[in-house]
């Protein structure tokens, strides 16, 4: 879809009766209890067209290598590199590069292409435990739990997307064939943030914290109820003052709170210095205002305040919010004949904006054209030789926090020269986040910074200087890429948003994220990626049906956003080699995330469901959980999918008193309490690897619930040769999360430790932009180059 959605001419091969993703829920309803189209297709597969192929038949596997010699990607999924459609034909990469010497054939599979996991059986449930979200995500006191609605393959489609065109730019610099072998666990792995590599740094592993959050030093629970649900709010002193107002009319507080200096509370309450009221005193006003506001009165108010006041929203919500409208993200489909709202285009771009003209085909709904049509030839490569894809790119990083780094990283990682601007006087605030590795107090010392910044060359600039200001224009110059994160309006108002960084470089390709986007009434709304997560609907999704909403780990939005940033910009730097033309994308957090729930977001229109938090239940499939296993917190996710999944985890308890083997999904949901109990009675007594393996020997879907430790020592990561390792100047030896595919005969980055504060100074200004001594003491002097 993302493919499409950049312009490519998408043909979705399925066999005849079409592909078994028609069959996927959630469903359009049509009455009478009976169900239609599959809400999953209809939003993943527009700007597609559709051929039904029966590919064990000769005329057929014809057609099929007559497409695959005239075009530039085959996407494939399945359990291993034997087991999807073509593997299970005989129809390898090496027949496939034999059709097309400059094919990208790119697997999407559960585990990897081979290895010792690949082609076990996998469930969102279970890949998901294995990579490493589910241990974060719930309350330390029950079960950790998933995101309830499914995001495995949504993060790992996303994920394809990106390194489809990554080894596409391989190819044009190599002249070669590619096969791009997509992990899921690998995708899962990395939306985990801080916690990939924390045992290795810290000695120990992050744990769940139902909502709480951790900044700094400080853990604090950010999520509030409020008259009409809840609302994700950091409180503080800060947020007391614009509100006063409001909290003395209502009797939430007396005048005499107008004496406190509300600015400056927090910090003193943190150094022990004296203040009027107590930090509990000002959370219980903060409260009882919040329980007295609905959502949208409490959003509104943080638009009117400059304060970020996050509503907690159900799929159903977001499609009132004017954000969405005003920025026309919505797109309209038929289903059932019937006329819904989806997301739309997940990003603005300028010179060659996202076209939705195709609705999801019917199945063979093209396939006369498609067989009529003649073979086109797929792209040239380049003249000039080279491994790395990105070799020769320059990219300036004006980036902070996860989202961007994240993003950047995509580039660094395949050899792309970066330089990350930041000053002592603004750092990346993940400097400040742990894990930390050595003495907290050093900006070095952050593994959240190093994870995100690995392989990047960075330089301090105090950009309130004017002089700072004209070694950030060379800058400028110098970059084919600049991507950056700040505020809505920062740049304008720093002289360098795309119009003028378009006068000082035309051809210069410009990424702006953003929680909301860079128009509409909230494009200022302020804040982190939980405060979008819950925005965007995901908090509302993640917890325990009988408590208030936990959220994802951490940043949830941080995680998807960069997929999309990492496709689109290569998108553009492609167009640009085709065209000559730059682009300017404006990319908001909040819009991207709903792509993620728009099977969900269609469905409440349709039947009225909102999906909600469900614990590690799935709505369509029983039993499914998270079982406690013997010793301290070790669980494991098992998840039934199927009768035969059923049949057999029932033979494995051997418990007479569970449903038979012609139980039904129903039948099991409605004494899903009891089986759950009889399962963790089973799951207590053993080890929880032991179970996994008992499990899976049977065809049972069963996945270690995996710590960062575990994964460093996961087999199949280590198969994957996953983690790199880099002596950095203050943390010593240390592991970096690998990327997450692999293509064979290719080691990518990153290539380096992530850098010290200011740490390339001297290379950057004196030798890539050439700056005479002079002039860099000048610079130093006047306190632009700190």
């Amino acid at each position: 879809m993302i493919l499409a959605d950049l312009g490519a001419d998408v043909i979705k091969i399925e066999p005849v009766g079409g592909s078994t993703a028609r069959h996927q829920g959630p469903f359009a309803k049509t009455g009478a209890g009976d169900v239609g189209e599959s809400l999953q297709f209809a939003a993943f597969n527009r700007n597609k067209r559709s051929i039904a192929l029966d590919l064990d038949l000769s005329e057929d596997r014809d057609v099929l290598m007559r497409l695959v010699a005239g075009a530039d990607f085959v996407l494939e999924s399945g359990t291993s590199g034997t087991e999807g459609p073509l593997g299970r034909r005989g129809i390898d990469f090496e027949t496939l590069r034999a059709a097309n010497p400059r094919l990208i054939h790119v697997l999407i599979s559960p585990w990897g292409a081979d290895g010792p996991a690949a082609g076990t059986p996998d469930s969102d449930l279970t890949i998901a435990a294995m990579g490493g979200p589910v241990a974060l995500q719930g309350s330390p006191d029950r079960a950790p739990i998933r995101v309830s609605v499914p995001q495995v393959w949504r993060h790992t489609g996303a994920e394809a997307a990106a390194a489809a065109l990554i080894g596409h730019r391989r190819m044009l610099t190599n002249g070669e064939a590619q096969f791009v072998d997509v992990s899921a666990q690998c995708a899962m792995t990395w939306t985990t943030m801080n916690a990939m590599d924390a045992h290795d740094v810290q000695g120990f592993d992050f744990e769940r914290m139902g909502s709480t959050v951790q900044l700094g030093v400080a853990a604090i629970d950010p999520v509030f109820e409020c008259a009409d649900g809840f609302v994700v709010v950091v409180p503080n002193g800060g947020m007391i003052e614009p509100l006063l107002g409001h909290l003395i009319a209502e009797g939430f507080a007396d005048e005499t709170w107008l004496a406190e200096d509300w600015a400056t509370f927090d910090m003193r309450l943190m150094m022990g210095q004296e203040t009027r009221f107590s930090r509990e005193q000002a959370a219980e006003a903060m409260m009882k205002y919040l329980k007295s506001r609905t959502k949208a009165e409490l959003f509104a108010m943080g638009i009117e305040t400059g304060l970020t006041f996050a509503p907690v929203n159900t799929v159903a919500d977001l499609l009132s919010m004017e954000q969405l409208t005003a920025r026309g993200q919505w797109h309209e489909i038929a289903v059932d004949d019937q006329k819904v709202r989806a997301p739309g285009a997940f990003a603005l771009m300028n010179e060659a904006p996202i076209v939705l003209d195709r609705p999801a085909p019917g199945v063979d709904e093209h396939g006369a054209e498609i067989r009529a049509e003649a073979q086109r030839h797929c792209a040239d490569s380049d003249a000039e030789i080279a491994d790395l894809p990105f070799a020769g790119l320059n990219l300036l990083d004006l980036t902070w926090v996860i989202a961007g780094p994240s993003s950047v990283r995509y580039f660094s990682d395949h050899g792309a020269t970066v330089i990350k601007v930041e000053s002592s006087l603004r750092p990346d605030g993940l400097r400040a986040l742990g894990p930390v590795r050595g003495e907290e107090g050093s900006p070095n010392r952050s593994h959240f910074y190093g994870e995100f910044n690995a392989g990047k060359k960075c330089v301090q600039l105090n950009l309130k200087v004017p002089e700072a200001f004209e070694i950030l224009k060379k800058l400028i110059r110098w970059a084919d890429v600049l991507i950056e994160n700040w505020a809505p309006g920062a740049t304008e108002r720093l002289g360098i948003d795309y119009p003028r960084c378009r006068e000082i470089n035309p051809d210069i390709i410009m990424v702006s994220t953003s929680l909301m986007g860079q128009s509409g009434p909230a494009r200022e709304v302020a804040g982190f990626g939980f405060h979008a997560g819950a925005m965007a609907g995901f908090y509302e999704v993640t917890g325990y049906p009988d408590r208030q909403p936990v959220g994802p780990w951490l940043a949830y939005t941080d995680v998807i956003a960069p997929r999309f940033i990492a496709a689109m910009t290569t998108a553009a730097i492609d167009h640009r080699r085709r065209t000559g033309a730059g682009q300017h994308i404006d990319a908001a957090q909040f819009e991207m995330a709903l792509q993620f729930l728009a099977p969900e977001i269609i469905d409440a229109q349709l039947s009225g469901y909102v999906a909600t938090r469900l614990g590690n239940r799935h709505r369509d499939y029983a039993p499914q959980g998270v079982y406690r296993c013997d010793g301290d917190d070790n669980w494991c996710a098992i998840a039934v999918e199927t009768d035969a999944h059923w049949q057999a985890l029932a033979a494995v308890l051997g418990d007479p008193s569970m449903p038979g083997a012609d139980s039904t999904h129903a039948q099991r949901e409605a004494v899903h309490d009891e089986i759950d109990a009889a399962i963790a009675n089973w799951t207590g007594r053993q080890a929880a690897r032991s179970v996994m393996d008992q499990l899976v020997a049977v065809g049972v879907t069963g996945g270690v619930v995996q710590r960062s430790g575990d994964l460093a020592n996961d087999p199949q990561y280590k198969h994957r040769d996953f983690q790199r390792w880099h002596e950095h100047p203050e943390m010593g030896n240390v592991p970096y999360a690998g990327v997450q595919f692999c293509i064979p005969g290719y080691r990518p980055g990153p290539f380096g430790p992530a850098p010290l504060l200011g740490q390339h100074n001297d290379e950057v200004f004196r030798k890539v932009l050439g700056l005479s001594e002079a002039e860099v003491k000048q610079a130093e002097e006047a306190g632009a180059i700190q």
